[in-house]
């Protein structure tokens, strides 16, 4: 069974776990952009390919699909978790199952005002949001959201583009430079990540890791711990099954003052996953399990509290073959 991870970038972690768990099994397939991204170099085996959104660029992962017999394909990155769920039928007509959520859900995932209305509109606490800066400066005069606020592109990704903002005069210049921005409440609170694995023979989550983050860098986690809260466990339960998310997903929570507010989704895995794979919640597993057609037992909470991540920095060295 061999397993293809597209735009691989430095998530080396990820490419290693899979190699682990595929040991004597099947091999692990890379692709990227840059032959300087490191973690391709944790492959059995790499393609360097074209830019997402270059021409012929869906072709060319079928074709490496078709070539390397991939089982199972998967994205690391936002925006190409939609192309795979938009061509799902693609894949599947050479055998190879997307490993993800619908287009839809990608879509709205992706798109931080639509899960902001969705959230809103099933019950669920989170942060006031705006596209229209004229409803925000009504709400702020009327003493229904205070400063400061976050402005930040209602599509995006990784923290890109994000201004902690405290004055009607720096909104007004940034949506005067920028098109499709956000103005989001400031969520004063603990902020928590939840890596997430949700049966794709089953559709029920089997599988539920939480953390709260103790340190951000570049919209990810740099250093957390680990925690358990059935209140929260069952909040995440009722929110995948009402939405509807299949595979890996990360989200992002804040807890204030004992109530937990729903922040984002990325349906894949996030940077802080490997926090949960070294606690024992092996979601590789529970994929190849999926794809060989073996149904996973729901085990919530597996893993010791208390179990610290912190990040540090390392290095890759291969030698220079045209890696420019």
């Amino acid at each position: 069974m061999n397993i293809l991870i597209l735009s691989a970038g430095t998530r080396n972690k990820i490419v290693q776990y899979f190699r682990k768990t595929l040991r004597g099994k099947g091999t692990v397939i890379a692709t990227d952009m840059s032959g300087l991204a490191p973690a391709i170099y944790d492959a059995d085996k790499f393609y360097i390919v074209p830019g997402m959104t270059a021409p012929g660029y869906l072709d060319a992962i079928l074709d490496i699909c078709k070539k390397e017999s991939v089982a199972g394909v998967l994205s690391l990155i936002d925006p190409e978790l939609s192309l795979l769920a938009k061509n799902k039928d693609k894949f599947e007509a050479i055998g190879t199952n997307v490993i993800g959520s619908s287009y839809e859900l990608c879509e709205m995932s992706l798109d931080k005002f639509q899960m902001y209305n969705w959230l809103v509109s099933h019950g669920y606490k989170c942060a006031k949001s705006y596209m229209d800066k004229a409803d925000f400066f009504a709400d702020v005069d009327a003493r229904k959201i205070t400063y400061p606020v976050f402005v930040k592109p209602a599509r995006g990704s990784a923290s890109i583009a994000i201004s902690k903002v405290c004055d009607k005069e720096t909104v007004d210049l940034l949506f005067a430079h920028d098109e499709g921005l956000m103005i989001q409440e400031f969520l004063n609170g603990q902020e928590i990540g939840a890596d997430v694995y949700i049966d794709m023979l089953t559709g029920e989550i089997v599988s539920i890791f939480t953390k709260k983050k103790k340190k951000m860098r570049a919209g990810e986690t740099d250093k957390a711990v680990s925690f358990k809260d059935e209140k929260l466990f069952a909040l995440i339960e009722k929110f995948v099954k009402e939405a509807g998310y299949s595979g890996q997903i990360d989200i992002d929570i804040f807890e204030i003052n004992g109530e937990y507010y729903i922040s984002e989704v990325n349906p894949r895995f996030g940077g802080g996953y490997p926090h949960a794979y070294e606690c024992g919640c092996n979601h590789m597993k529970l994929i190849l399990n999926n794809l060989n057609g073996v149904k996973n037992k729901k085990s919530i909470g597996a893993y010791d509290e208390g179990i610290y991540m912190m990040k540090y920095n390392e290095v890759k060295i291969v030698e220079s073959r045209g890696k420019g």
